[in-house]
């Protein structure tokens, strides 16, 4: 058995307005530093072999803090990124169903195939999650416990992927900013032991 500990950044002022961050670096705000502080010392404890985390500042911000707590590899994963809403990034929904009707409309009713302008389909996000995770666990032996620090999208997705789940049921688990999971990995298949975990956070 491989356990997983699954974290979500923390705050950005994009999360608060409610725009598509997609592959757009945006940073942590003021209380999603906090977060990342509060849960790092929630994690302090865990005995982590090695810390993987998306190359975007709001990931890479809260992976660093986590691993100040530890003495173990700090990796930067490109693939772990959010999905690529191209155009679509730093607009909120709202906005989009005003500018881009027949689009929005498009992706609605085919959420898994279709691609925002400039972006990646939701199968082509679902490939390169596939492939980090499978190129992460091959590094690491049973009864290693390693840490994903990523995005909500990611995030899910590589949860449906470790559930053997359809591509396009990704939504259906939520992951709030800093929250914490944990999954153990068996030949045989995943068990979700925690979910969305933030009684650490204030």
């Amino acid at each position: 058995m491989t356990q997983l500990i699954l974290t979500r950044h923390g705050e950005t002022d994009w999360n608060v307005a409610q725009r598509f961050q997609g592959q757009s670096d945006v940073p942590l705000n003021a209380r999603g530093r906090q977060q990342a502080k509060q849960l790092a010392a929630r994690l302090s404890n865990e005995d982590l072999n090695a810390i993987y985390a998306s190359d975007l500042s709001r990931a890479w911000e809260t992976a660093k803090a986590i691993a100040a707590q530890h003495d173990c590899p700090l990796i930067a994963e490109p693939r772990l990124r959010e999905g690529d809403f191209g155009e679509w990034e730093g607009c909120t929904f709202p906005e989009l169903e005003k500018t881009d009707p027949e689009l929005v409309k498009a992706w609605m009713e085919d959420i898994g195939h279709f691609t925002p302008p400039g972006g990646e389909t939701l199968h082509e996000v679902a490939a390169r999650i596939a492939a980090a995770y499978a190129d992460i666990a091959q590094k690491h032996t049973q009864d290693e416990t390693t840490l994903i620090v990523a995005h909500g999208g990611s995030l899910q997705m590589l949860i449906r992927h470790l559930l053997e789940l359809p591509v396009d049921k990704f939504w259906q688990f939520h992951l709030s900013h800093c929250s914490i999971s944990k999954i153990a990995v068996y030949p045989e298949g995943a068990i979700i032991n925690l979910f969305n975990d933030t009684c650490h956070l204030s």
